[in-house]
This record gives structure tokens, C-alpha cells and sequence, in this order.
């Protein structure tokens, strides 16, 4: 794991650690001491969402253009962000390890990982959507078509994605859309794993996965080095990793007055709060 990803991690807040009394609410009603949004590796959290804005954009108004027009935004980005020129560069060359003939990535966030390496390594590009459609780019981007005007039975796919966290898109939509362009994938990489169970959905689905950092003690502690978090948020950070379910409600014992507080604030902390309840989790 690079020193310098973990390094840039942080510095843009792709991953944020809480202070250690204000955890963040998950949108599945549980609380958790960080939050992760690779995408910030762009340059900061201003700059990723205005690129998510021109990629939805981008879509919306003509799928088969769309990998072009991200591109170009993308492409000029790796030249002025030093964070994102970083990782870029780290996928490629882990990406050197494998043998391929085109890179896919899927919808949204993946695209801002596998387009530019796909760019540098001199690859096609498969743009992979939501709905189970596809665009197949030339490796310069000049030229779209739909995949299934693209002959590419026999050929092999390396996905690159931004974070892998059970792998239940590559299960719902990735993987399949290459079965059915009678595509191979036999190794993904990712920019971070959540080690929540999404390598052993790859593996069953016969794909290696790769990442450049992992959410584990080694990343918090090289980030406690670096002096981007504290020692009780380290802590914290561990005793989640451990056992979310205990870490939620070790906190609300601490804290008897924490949901109250935060039905009273209203809008998005009053929603999870009250989802934590109706689950039971408090």
C-alpha cells in the first residue's frame, strides 16, 4: 500500500475520519467513524462533484458521445491534480501486472478511474451503464459505438472500479454485460476495499481482485503516523473494523442523549435516526 495514496486519501477527504464524539450516519440507519468518497481523489470535494455533475450530464444527453465528453474532462484534471495524477498512475502500473485487450469500467465513479489508464496503457475502453448497456471506445476516444456492433468475443476485460465494498454490481451488471459481449474478466482492480465481503463475491465469480489501499489497521495507523488523525480516533476507527454492530452500540450507551439530539437538528439526522430506531439498532 503507497504511502503517498493513503496520504492523498486523506488530504482530499476521500476518507474522513469523525471526531471521536460526532460519528457519521450511513444511509443504512448505522453510525460509523469515517466515510469514504474516492472520487474526491480528483483534487477535493468541490472539483468530484462537479465532474459527477458532467458525467451524469454527459449521459443524460447522448450515451453513445458520453465517454468522449468524460474524457476530456478527466484527461485534463490528470494534468493539473497532483492526487489524481497519482493514483492514475499507480492503477497503471499495477494494471502492468495483467494481460487484456481492453479496460471496462461501469457507471458513475468507476469511469473516473478506468478511462484515463485505459488512455495511457493504449487500451479500448468499455463504458459499462446501469441499465446493462455498453460503449466501446477506441483507446483515443475518437471513436464511440454501441458494443454490440463491436465484435469482441475472446477478448479479456480488466475492470477497474473505485471502491469495492460486497461487489454487487459487478454481480447485478458488470460481470454480466461481459458475459454478454462474450468478454472474459479475470482480474479487477479497485482504488480502495471496504473488506466487507467483495472479494469472495469476485472470487466466485472467477475474478482476482487487486486494490491500492484496503480499509484496515494498516491504513489508520500509517494515517495516525502521518498525523491526519488522532490516537482516540484510531481507536475508534478499530473498534468499527472489529465490530460495527458493538461500535454503534457502545457509542449510543455512552451517548444516551445522541438520538434525541439528533431527531431535534431535523432534515437527513433526523431520518437516519429515526431509521436506526425502527431497525432496532439503538
Amino acid at each position: 500500500m503507497s504511502n503517498q495514496i493513503i496520504s492523498d486519501l486523506f488530504k482530499t477527504n476521500a476518507i474522513r475520519v469523525a471526531p471521536a464524539d460526532s460519528p457519521f450516519w450511513y444511509t443504512s440507519g448505522k453510525l460509523g467513524p469515517f466515510y469514504i468518497n474516492t472520487h474526491f481523489l480528483l483534487h477535493d470535494e468541490e472539483i468530484a462533484n462537479e465532474v459527477l455533475k458532467h458525467i451524469e450530464r454527459s449521459i443524460t444527453e447522448d450515451r453513445l458521445t458520453a465517454p468522449k465528453e468524460i474524457f476530456g474532462v478527466l484527461y485534463g484534471l490528470y494534468h493539473v491534480s497532483p492526487s489524481y495524477k497519482n493514483v492514475i498512475d499507480s492503477i497503471v502500473e499495477e494494471a502492468k501486472k495483467y494481460k487484456f485487450d481492453i479496460i471496462s469500467g461501469g457507471e458513475r465513479r468507476d469511469f473516473i478511474f478506468s478511462m484515463v489508464p485505459a488512455y495511457l496503457m493504449g487500451k479500448a475502453h468499455l463504458t459499462i451503464y446501469k441499465d446493462m448497456t455498453a460503449v466501446y471506445s477506441t483507446s483515443n476516444y475518437h471513436e464511440t459505438v454501441n458494443a454490440s456492433d463491436v465484435v469482441l468475443k475472446g477478448k479479456t476485460s480488466l475492470h477497474i472500479a473505485d471502491l469495492i465494498t460486497e461487489a454487487s454490481s459487478y454481480e447485478r451488471a458488470w460481470v454480466p454485460v461481459l458475459k454478454i459481449q462474450e468478454v472474459k474478466i479475470t482480474d479487477t482492480i479497485a482504488v480502495v476495499d471496504r473488506h466487507q465481503g467483495g472479494e469472495a463475491v469476485l472470487k466466485n465469480l472467477g475474478v482476482n481482485m487487486d486494490t491500492l489501499a484496503g480499509i484496515d489497521k494498516e491504513l489508520f495507523t500509517e494515517a495516525l503516523d502521518q498525523g491526519v488523525i488522532n490516537k482516540d480516533q484510531l481507536d475508534l476507527v478499530l473498534s468499527f473494523i472489529e465490530d460495527p454492530d458493538k461500535y454503534m452500540k457502545d457509542f449510543i450507551a455512552s451517548h444516551p442523549s445522541f438520538i434525541d439530539e439528533q431527531i431535534a437538528l431535523g432534515g437527513k439526522n433526523k431520518e437516519r435516526a429515526e431509521l436506526a430506531l425502527s431497525k432496532g439498532y439503538c
